[in-house]
């Protein structure tokens, strides 16, 4: 098992079955678990045996005294478990999409992820068109943070087998879910494979046009005012303007055009 990361809430993420067990003082609802069935459009195999379910997702999670100013600011706050294992060729992963435009700020919303347990790829891609534009997979381990901008397609991939995958995320409380332009495609422009052992090697998605993919660790985001030692939820309390772009992106609306994730 590797590291794990102290998100400051008290939450556990459980395997057996998937899902979570809330501590004293959170809230939360009763998890969702997506089925294999479900992520099967947009797999390289769509016929492939696997996990089921492949993960299990609670949105809209927090403490108890935050509830009325998440509200107020129109934060959410979700939490991501996914199983150990494969889906046939590929590493477990959520099946692509891109964020619904959330009424209240006319803004397909960015996303700030937290890993928290295991290995994470963070893929994303500008478009979901016949050219996708930039394609960027972010190597996150507990404790990193990967930013996802305004509008891009994205997934997140669990990069060992061997771990169940935990991770927490800023969103849009209006938050939506947007899959047709991935399903048209037969998902997104790169397929994550394992190669022999336990390296990913990624496959080009031929309903695309032929672009490169570049992978790169995850970094640190100074210029969106994130505080390097503390949780991503704790900011709400110590400093919440460091997150407000999530719900209200044109804070930060200079930065989005050339931002490197």
């Amino acid at each position: 098992m590797s590291e794990t990361f102290d998100p400051g809430l008290q939450l556990e993420a459980t395997s057996d079955p998937l899902g979570f067990c809330y501590g004293a003082g959170v809230f939360g609802p009763a998890p969702e678990n997506r089925s294999l069935d479900a992520i099967r459009p947009s797999l390289l195999d769509s016929q492939c045996e696997g996990p089921d379910p492949v993960y299990s997702i609670v949105m809209d999670v927090g403490r108890h005294e935050h509830r009325n100013e998440l509200q107020r600011r129109m934060l959410l706050f979700g939490v991501v478990a996914y199983a150990r294992g494969t889906l046939g060729r590929e590493p477990v992963r959520s099946q692509g999409h891109v964020h619904r435009v959330a009424p209240h700020s006319g803004w397909s919303p960015p996303e700030l992820f937290e890993i928290w347990c295991g290995r994470a790829l963070i893929y994303m891609q500008e478009r979901v068109e016949d050219d996708p534009g930039r394609s960027i997979t972010v190597d996150a381990c507990p404790g990193d943070r990967v930013v996802v901008p305004p509008g891009w397609a994205h997934a997140v991939i669990s990069a060992d087998p061997r771990d169940t995958l935990v991770f927490g995320a800023w969103c849009d409380r209006q938050y939506g879910f947007v899959y047709d332009g991935v399903r048209a495609r037969r998902g997104l422009a790169w397929f994550p494979t394992f190669s022999q052992g336990r390296e990913i090697a990624w496959e080009p998605n031929p309903n695309y046009r032929a672009q490169q993919m570049e992978r790169r660790p995850a970094r640190r985001y100074p210029e969106l005012g994130l505080l390097d030692s503390v949780p991503i939820y704790e900011h709400l309390e110590r400093k919440p303007e460091a997150i407000q772009w999530v719900s209200q992106p044109a804070l930060a609306e200079g930065l989005w055009h050339h931002f490197e994730p």
